[in-house]
């Protein structure tokens, strides 16, 4: 694990970043209202030009392991946060520490915040057409100042995917945000992102159903103790038990035997 200060892309007027090495994937130490200030910062830009935030929790850390496009799409990313409080703890006792963790719900939430006193526009893209029109309702309700300029629900094959993409760079929005699960989120915005033309580009998984009301998300406490993966394997067990099981397992034999070649000085 290695910590570096680097600048997260090429663009003019982004700010260099410090930027910390945790199990083979590069982390930005942006907390956020820098993250959100940087995401708004490229609509200001060369608007062709597409940029993609990653999300990383515990789940995609280990995925990326198996999936290398996924690590590639990752590695490609024009920002990467920690999303969840094991990365963060896990920095700390690798020696290497990050000082915040920020989610995807929470990231997108504030982009809609302040991007309605901006005026931002926004298109959205993921889950099932009938929650896809819930939220835009909500969004509208809640976020009056934002102009959503486009939707489409997540189910779609690759048939479909340069239609989509279409649909996307014709509606000129400022933020593309995608409610589709990892890692086919990632790997298919880095696919397109060439031809979106959408300054902004973050993959939030499964935080539309929880903005749309679908899904409640896990308390302030949990949160903090690092247990949303609980939470959520106790609201979808079926779901979720084998691939939490298999992740964490692998997850936390990792972190051993990286605090024990910590501690052995290797």
């Amino acid at each position: 694990m290695s910590a570096n200060t680097d600048v997260t892309g090429t663009d003019e007027g982004v700010n260099p970043s410090a930027t910390v090495e945790l199990m083979g994937c590069r982390f930005d130490t942006v907390d956020l209202p820098g993250a959100v200030e940087r995401t708004l910062s490229w609509g200001g830009q060369d608007r062709r030009r597409s940029h993609t935030i990653v999300t990383v929790n515990v789940a995609i850390l280990m995925m990326m392991r198996q999936d290398p496009q996924l690590t590639a799409a990752v590695r490609a990313a024009d920002m990467v946060v920690a999303d969840g409080v094991p990365l963060v703890w896990v920095s700390r006792w690798l020696g290497e520490p990050l000082p915040h963790r920020v989610t995807g719900v929470d990231l997108m939430l504030e982009l809609l915040r302040v991007g309605a006193e901006r005026g931002l526009r926004v298109f959205l893209l993921g889950t099932t057409q009938e929650r896809l029109d819930e939220l835009v309702w909500v969004i509208g309700d809640r976020y009056p100042g934002l102009r959503i300029v486009g939707s489409r629900n997540g189910y779609f094959g690759p048939e479909h995917h340069d239609d989509v993409a279409a649909q996307i760079r014709s509606a000129r929005a400022d933020l593309l945000l995608m409610g589709m699960p990892a890692p086919m989120k990632e790997i298919w915005a880095e696919r397109l992102r060439e031809e979106l033309h959408t300054p902004a580009i973050l993959g939030v998984g499964g935080a539309f159903d929880v903005l749309a009301g679908y899904v409640r998300r896990a308390p302030e406490p949990v949160q903090r103790m690092g247990m949303e993966w609980a939470w959520r394997l106790m609201l979808e067990p079926r779901k979720l038990w084998k691939r939490y099981l298999v992740t964490n397992v692998t997850f936390l034999a990792l972190v051993a035997r990286g605090v024990l070649l910590r501690r052995l000085g290797r």
